[in-house]
């Protein structure tokens, strides 16, 4: 059986309701089971538990959510020894462009080391049915991918 983490932070509830979305499209695909966490309560347990992570994060200040931050604080360095090259996504909630909370994700994660392993979901504003539903359908690929054994 593989495991999906899906890793999240959320103030007004859009990172949640992407977070959500995402964990509905996993639950889709047998073969893998997944697990949503918040990031102040997610740790390097889950990290090692997981085959395949998504982090969900909104936009603060042209950054990832300091709650995710934390999260690659408090794993970053305990993690080194396990090289976890685990396949990975973003779902970013944003009131600008996302982009640097996306750069920024991405150089941590690369440290790991961990692949990108989709295209990245920003949700730019408030959140439309259309980028639910894409979030959905990134939880279910990356779930998808590792029941089949593609990542």
């Amino acid at each position: 059986m593989n495991h999906l983490l899906i890793v999240y932070h959320s103030q007004t509830g859009n990172t949640e309701r992407l977070a959500q979305a995402a964990l509905a499209g996993a639950q889709r695909e047998e073969g893998c089971e997944s697990r949503l966490r918040r990031a102040f309560d997610a740790d390097l347990d889950d990290l090692l538990w997981c085959n395949g992570l998504l982090i969900c994060s909104p936009e603060n200040f042209g950054y990832m959510a300091g709650a995710i931050k934390d999260f690659f604080d408090r794993t970053f360095y305990p993690a080194e020894p396990y090289q976890l090259n685990r396949p990975y996504g973003l779902l970013v909630s944003a009131g600008n462009d996302g982009s640097g909370a996306v750069r920024e994700m991405d150089r941590i994660l690369a440290g790991y080391p961990m692949q990108k392993a989709l295209p990245d979901l920003i949700a730019k504003g408030e959140l439309q049915a259309e980028q639910l539903q894409q979030a959905e359908e990134n939880g279910q690929a990356l779930a998808a991918g590792l029941a089949m054994g593609i990542f």
